[in-house]
């Protein structure tokens, strides 16, 4: 299982890379493993407002559907529109397809995430 250092992530098997003020989100190894192969992405427009923990978007896979949240609050600047026409990307580069790039509505949203060592911690205890 892959985990990237320098970049945050939530039980919900979501990645954050803050640069500036802006957080890119994406989900992690971990979860394009469970979720199998993805087929289709529905992410949110640009200039849409979301609070933290609130569902933006969806993933569909083979296997499953599930809800995208965001780990931060604020304004979505970008939605990664590659992924409209190749969800594949979520399952073969996980850390390098982002899905939205939102601007932060309160930067000390990111001391709730984990580290990468958190998270791997984590990761460890849910295969168990």
């Amino acid at each position: 299982m892959g985990i990237v250092e320098g970049i945050f992530y939530t039980e919900n098997h979501e990645w954050v890379k803050v640069e500036g003020d802006t957080a890119y989100i994406g989900i992690t190894d971990f979860a394009q493993k469970a979720l199998g192969e993805i087929v289709f992405v529905e992410l949110p427009m640009e200039g849409e407002d979301f609070a933290q923990e609130e569902p933006i978007g969806v993933i569909e896979s083979v296997k499953a559907v599930s809800d995208l949240y965001t780990p931060v609050g604020g304004e979505i600047v970008e939605s990664n529109e590659d992924l409209f026409d190749a969800p594949e990307g979520l399952n073969e580069t996980p850390y390098e397809s982002w899905m939205v790039a939102i601007k932060l509505a309160d930067e000390s949203e990111v001391e709730d995430l984990m580290s990468a060592k958190e998270y791997e911690n984590f990761c460890k205890e849910e295969e168990e």
